[in-house]
């Protein structure tokens, strides 16, 4: 949505039409009321803030600012993707498949050292978020180098862990070739010393976050990932050792830390005058962070655990026919990472400040994953069986398309309650998500052992695609209780989230190119009529026909 400061530069628009003059002028209010929709007063809700634009920070929660960053967000996701595909290949041939493998077992410890931060990082970002809604900015920098210092023990906690393990995987708890045992515990230990600088970047890059600074975060974070995939190839000339080729993992962490913490500490100058620790602000980052750890721990089980059953149950060859299909489906989950991870502050900060803001936010968040990725998931779901056989052939799409369809739609649910259950942790309450997989883990489990063994993995893919649906069903339920008045989730809402899930199953059914194509092309001219004027509110119709001039 392009920039409307005032009504002087939307009657430029006259030499478009002069009879829309009335209009435009209108929709400059109706831009400012979308970033700020309390009209005139201090926006006290019950929370004890003010209204966005008049409030505390309250830029934070711009529409402008919140979509620029999901931008930012599929940048720095996409770019290291596209990178790694040129260098894997690199990679396996100049270290062999041995090393190779040991060098993912690094990317993956990296990328999980997270867990060793105990939720602290996660924690930060909303607890900063809060204090800049409330307009308590001077409580930051104690609560930062808290939470970083907590960060820092836990790291060294974790480095000691990997120091000890490492013996054990090496000689044992992996199938690691002999020759390359020694130099894989090097390896290991190597990335164990890495754990401090990892964890603490987490929450140095949460505090960038709350303040909502996603331009500098992916700017670190595209050289970083990049990094992980370029920087051991240029090892490769000097040597095929995993000790080099890890070690240049390791001085990549190192400098992103260091520069995670110059730009923290430039563009936050209040955090360079003091260390401060305060006891009274780690209990609720303990607190917090407690909850998002059981989440983190529960979530990957709930994720994971439909293929070491297929393996125990039926076949690894089974196995391959159940996660090809669901690698290539659960790529599209980028795009509501891309955009919750930016709604998770800006929750934060406008639930203690504006609950009505909050709503807002909370509606036009699903209605632009549901109205982006339903196009997107139609096609899917109907060109599955086309698909799978162009890319990889009649024997694996007789035994997979009916798996990517299901599992079409049931990222398309996910995706959707990715909304909720950012709001219900943005607003200070990770306890319910965490509780809610908690009670979902053995009664997904128990559905996904019976329908496996019943219906092989086709029935491993209903079973994900039914837990995630009765997921988001709680998980919104749960959401309407925090949200005011009916902004946040509509009848309507639910109505057309039905109404898309018969389509898709519709789509299903259908056999032949023909009958497809025609489908496809009525179905998304119903679709784009339903979206316009059901959907779209008068309001953001407006705003879209002022985006086109």
């Amino acid at each position: 949505m392009p920039e409307i400061k005032n009504t002087k530069d939307l009657r430029s628009a006259d030499d478009v039409a002069s009879t829309r003059s009335t209009t435009l002028a209108q929709t400059a209010v109706m831009v400012e009321t979308a970033d700020n929709p309390v009209n005139g007063n201090n926006g006290n809700n019950g929370h004890g803030g003010q209204g966005v634009g008049k409030g505390h920070n309250g830029h934070l929660t711009s529409g402008r600012l919140l979509a620029r960053n999901t931008v930012w967000n599929l940048i720095g996701g996409g770019a290291p993707m596209i990178v790694a595909v040129f260098c894997i290949p690199i990679l396996i041939r100049g270290l062999g498949t041995d090393r190779f493998g040991v060098l993912t077992l690094a990317w993956a410890l990296i990328g999980y050292a997270s867990l060793f931060d105990l939720g602290l990082g996660r924690a930060l970002t909303q607890l900063v978020a809060q204090k800049l809604g409330a307009g308590k900015e001077r409580e930051i920098p104690s609560l930062a180098w808290t939470s970083l210092v907590l960060m820092l023990l836990l790291g060294i906690v974790g480095t000691a862990a990997v120091f000890l393990i490492s013996p054990w995987l090496v000689h044992g708890g992996l199938n690691v070739p002999d020759p390359l045992e020694p130099e894989t515990l090097q390896a290991f230990r190597l990335l164990g010393l890495s754990i401090p600088f990892v964890i603490t970047t987490a929450g140095l890059r949460g505090l960038l976050e709350a303040h909502q600074r996603f331009g500098l975060i992916n700017s670190l974070r595209i050289p970083m990932g990049v990094f992980t995939f370029a920087g051991p190839m240029l090892v490769l000339p000097f040597s095929k050792s995993l000790v080099p080729v890890v070690g240049m993992l390791v001085a990549g962490r190192i400098a992103a830390w260091a520069a995670h913490l110059l730009v923290c500490l430039r563009f936050l100058p209040d955090l360079g005058h003091s260390i401060m620790w305060k006891r009274s602000a780690a209990v609720p980052l303990l607190r917090f962070g407690g909850w998002m750890t059981v989440t983190n721990v529960v979530g990957p089980l709930l994720v994971m655990l439909d293929r070491f059953l297929i393996g125990a149950l039926v076949s690894m060859t089974a196995v391959a026919y159940y996660a090809t299909p669901f690698e290539v489906v659960i790529k599209f989950l980028v795009l509501p990472s891309a955009l919750v991870g930016v709604m998770f502050p800006a929750f934060s900060a406008s639930f203690v400040q504006n609950s009505e803001r909050t709503a807002l936010l909370f509606s036009r968040s699903v209605k632009f994953l549901f109205l982006v990725l339903f196009p997107v998931m139609l096609c899917t779901v109907t060109l599955a069986q086309n698909g799978l056989r162009l890319w990889l052939g009649p024997e694996f799409t007789e035994h997979s398309f009916r798996v990517l369809q299901w599992l079409a739609v049931g990222v398309f649910i996910n995706s959707l309650a990715q909304v909720p259950f950012t709001f219900l942790q943005g607003a200070g309450r990770p306890d319910l998500t965490a509780k809610l997989h908690l009670i979902e883990l053995p009664l997904y489990l128990g559905l996904l052992w019976w329908l496996v063994n019943t219906r092989g993995i086709e029935g491993a893919a209903i079973a994900w695609s039914a837990r995630v649906a009765v997921d988001a069903m709680l998980l919104f339920g749960l959401a309407k209780r925090f949200l005011p008045g009916k902004n946040g989730i509509r009848l309507r809402t639910a109505v057309l989230l039905a109404m898309a899930l018969l389509v898709l199953a519709l789509a299903a059914l259908l056999e032949g190119p023909i009958v497809k194509s025609f489908f496809l092309l009525g179905t998304t001219l119903c679709f784009v009529f339903v979206a316009w004027f059901r959907v779209l509110t008068p309001e953001e119709r407006t705003l879209a026909d002022v985006s086109r001039l």
